[in-house]
């Protein structure tokens, strides 16, 4: 990237041929030539370069989705980036890419309880097998490889547990057997960690959380490395997976201030964080404590942490739990995250995911924070007050 990450975000994707600072929405599902000379053109650009924007169909996209991808590209330093109507849509597009009836895909336990429904369930119908292992014990990723392995599939940090891996060692891992690899970023964003560049052949963002930055976009990007490019491209023509011109210009626009509010919301998350931990009966889930494996691995690999955090409440009364969540009164409660306001979920056992290596009490309770962009100092009242219904 020529410039700082924080001057690109700024600058990229301006127009000087409208004059205009963002990039015009344009809409089309017919893209018109002058004539059939001009189209059969375009055509054999597209062939010749697949990456280049030359379209002969709405279903590939117009040159406001066009700017996007680039601007994507370069924050992700990788060869392409497609574009999906939503984040588990980017999901299943890099899984869908590359294994095929008879394949086995290995995943990270802790990954999102919808991806973990995609591989374990529905695949297992096209005679595909997935084989969980342990985030904090590679040797269980190890011993799960096969001649039928086909992917090695990582979301990081874990899902509601917010589990930190080795990824350079499940990188090397991977590369030793000669298998895809796949990482759900959307946590961290190309921002605070770069997976292709690290090594990983794919790498997912849901662009409806902390790109788009306002809770009101759908959308998804999977970067790409030139090796699974053929793969992904294939796939995605097949698919017909389209984000709209309309979700891409907001998304353009929400990147202006990613820095910006991911820097907000690691501030405010490190002083709420510093507070809960000193509570009794809450074990924090978020990389602050500095002797902790989760701490290491995510000092290793991350510039930054964001604003998503969860607890481990000890309670043997679960109503207590819930009267402490139902009584933030900064806190919205509903999915998502990343968004600029305060988030708070009672984890159920089905959002967690049917697990292998997570180990729950029964006295043990999953909550998950996000912490927006408001004072953290109300933020941490609001927490205090709550707290007291703990039991």
């Amino acid at each position: 990237m020529a410039n700082n990450f924080k001057t690109f975000l700024k600058h990229a994707a301006k127009d000087y041929y409208n004059q205009s600072v963002n990039p015009p929405v344009v809409r089309a599902s017919t893209i018109i030539f002058k004539s059939m000379n001009e189209l059969r053109k375009t055509q054999f650009k597209g062939k010749k370069d697949p990456t280049g924007g030359h379209f002969e169909y709405g279903r590939q996209g117009t040159s406001t989705t066009f700017s996007l991808q680039q601007m994507l590209k370069k924050m992700e330093e990788c060869y392409h980036v497609f574009l999906t109507p939503t984040g588990f849509g980017s999901v299943f597009l890099s899984i869908f890419s590359v294994v095929r009836p008879g394949d086995e895909i290995i995943a990270a336990d802790p990954v999102y309880s919808p991806t973990r429904l995609l591989t374990q369930d529905f695949l297992k119908s096209f005679n595909i097998k997935t084989i969980f292992y342990n985030p904090h014990d590679l040797s269980t990723l190890k011993k799960a490889i096969s001649n039928k392995t086909k992917l090695i599939y990582v979301e990081n940090p874990g899902s509601n547990t917010f589990d930190f891996q080795d990824l350079s060692k499940i990188i090397s891992i991977a590369k030793k057997s000669k298998i895809f690899t796949a990482i759900d970023n959307t946590w961290g964003t190309p921002y605070y960690l770069k997976p292709i560049k690290l090594g990983f052949d794919m790498s997912i963002v849901s662009a409806t959380k902390y790109y788009s930055g306002h809770s009101d976009v759908m959308g998804g990007s999977l970067a790409v490395n030139k090796k699974v490019f053929k793969y992904v491209e294939q796939a995605n023509k097949i698919t017909g997976l389209r984000l709209g011109p309309d979700d891409a210009y907001l998304i353009i626009r929400g990147l202006r201030t990613l820095d910006v509010r991911l820097d907000r919301h690691q501030e405010n998350a490190k002083k709420v964080a510093n507070f809960l931990s000193k509570h009794k009966k809450v074990k924090l889930l978020y990389p602050h404590r500095k002797g902790s494996f989760n701490y290491k691995m995510w000092k290793k690999y991350y510039s930054g942490a964001s604003g998503l955090m969860g607890l481990k409440v000890k309670s043997r009364n679960r109503k207590s739990i819930l009267k402490f969540v139902n009584s933030l009164k900064l806190f919205g409660y509903g999915y998502s995250w990343g968004g600029f306001e305060s988030l708070a979920l009672h984890q159920e056992y089905r959002e967690v995911g049917d697990r292998n290596f997570l180990k729950l009490e029964r006295d043990e309770h999953l909550v998950r924070l996000h912490i927006g962009l408001e004072d953290p100092n109300d933020l941490i009242q609001d927490l205090k007050k709550s707290l007291k219904f703990i039991k």
